[in-house]
């Protein structure tokens, strides 16, 4: 009897968590991509013209708040799912998040601060071939004096990915993920360090500067190259987004 009941459990549990990612994943499909289509569209136009200050808030804030609707959305999807992790489950979560921190310590804090630097630039450098293509010594020499400048926020970035981790972890052991998660999800920023706050808006105003020197330094190849690519993710996501239309 106990037997039939575990498995019965189990079956359910399963039934439930998978209703609810098909449900999340119809959601996101109907809501969420057509959205990021447009960001992706309306980038292409900018980068097309030019890029202004203005065009790099526009990106950063629209990122950060579908980042946040994204967060939002899914918390009251998966919470049930949360509430309902065995303890073992709950255990293998934190080891999860444990080597996930291992990794982050390997690529981004290891080293002298020299040795950070030229590894950021590096980092920087190849996100902006897969865009622009070849750089130019001039481009890479920007993106060197780039990470010279802006400030390494590593450590107080692993201090927060550890409190978010450590607030998510407490919910779900309290088996609180109904109630809480929702709130939690909506401030996920409103905690970070004062220092981390200030060091991040000193890194975010570089990067401005940067991706504006670049953008004035682009050949015509380069900045079609990139144009093209953001009008290739558009197409892409409004395929995927009619998927899901009823």
């Amino acid at each position: 009897m106990q037997f039939a009941y575990d498995n019965a459990d189990s079956y359910l549990r399963w039934r439930v968590t998978g209703d609810r990612i098909r449900e999340f994943m119809a959601w996101h499909r109907r809501h969420a991509l057509p959205k990021y289509a447009q960001i992706a569209d309306d980038a292409a136009r900018r980068l097309a013209r030019g890029l202004s200050r203005d065009d790099l808030v526009w990106g950063y804030d629209a990122l950060t708040e579908q980042g946040t609707e994204l967060l939002v959305a899914t918390a009251p999807r998966i919470a049930p799912m949360l509430d309902r992790l065995t303890s073992a489950q709950q255990a293998h979560l934190e080891r999860r998040f444990a080597d996930d921190n291992r990794r982050f310590a390997r690529d981004f804090l290891r080293g002298s601060e020299d040795e950070r630097r030229q590894r950021r630039a590096r980092r920087v450098g190849e996100r902006l071939e897969e865009w622009v293509g070849t750089l130019s010594q001039t481009q890479v020499d920007r993106i060197r004096q780039f990470s010279g400048r802006a400030p390494l926020t590593d450590e107080m970035r692993d201090r927060d990915r550890k409190r978010l981790q450590a607030g998510l972890l407490e919910i779900i052991r309290a088996r609180a993920a109904a109630s809480r998660l929702s709130a939690y999800a909506g401030r996920w920023r409103g905690g970070r360090e004062a220092a981390f706050v200030a060091a991040n808006e000193a890194w975010r105003l570089e990067l401005y500067a940067l991706l504006q020197d670049i953008d004035s330094s682009l050949t015509p190849a380069q900045r079609t190259r990139a144009v093209s690519r953001l009008q290739g993710y558009a197409g892409d996501l409004r395929q995927l987004a009619a998927r899901g239309a009823p």
